[in-house]
């Protein structure tokens, strides 16, 4: 419940200009979404979501491009503490092995990061395989994973 509101709040930002929680409250209600202004309250706070000056010189939510790039990060150290099961590196080759079904999650938040060392990924079911572009940037990303998961 929580998951599809935000979603639809997200949606919401991006289609049209919301300036107030009010505003966004009655364009959840549109949608067959009811909250309180306390939770929607909660969920901009979650959501990182600020406000900027729109073309109409009123302010508007949106997601700010820096918190977005964090909220990333965390959503990949979410993604890797449920779900990888093990990881290993071979050169310039890490593979992650998943719970089952969750190797391409994983290959789109890691894609997400921009992560300027990798060179591209690709998940099967339960394993996902990234490649470096270096040996010691597959063993550096090797220690991050170690990080993430500890």
């Amino acid at each position: 419940m929580k998951s599809n509101r935000q979603q639809e709040i997200l949606r919401i930002i991006q289609t049209r200009d919301i300036e107030t929680q009010e505003q966004l409250l009655d364009a959840l209600g549109e949608c067959g979404i009811t909250a309180t202004q306390a939770t929607i309250s909660r969920d901009i706070k979650q959501l990182r979501l600020v406000k900027e000056l729109a073309n109409s010189g009123m302010y508007r939510y949106a997601v700010s491009e820096r918190k977005l790039m964090r909220n990333v990060a965390e959503r990949l150290r979410t993604i890797f503490k449920e779900s990888v099961t093990s990881f290993d590196v071979a050169q310039n080759i890490v593979v992650v092995k998943t719970m089952p079904g969750l190797a391409p999650a994983a290959c789109a938040a890691i894609d997400g990061m921009e992560i300027e060392a990798l060179v591209g990924s690709l998940a099967g079911d339960d394993t996902a395989l990234l490649i470096m572009r270096t040996n010691d940037a597959a063993m550096d990303f090797c220690d991050e994973i170690h990080r993430m998961l500890h």
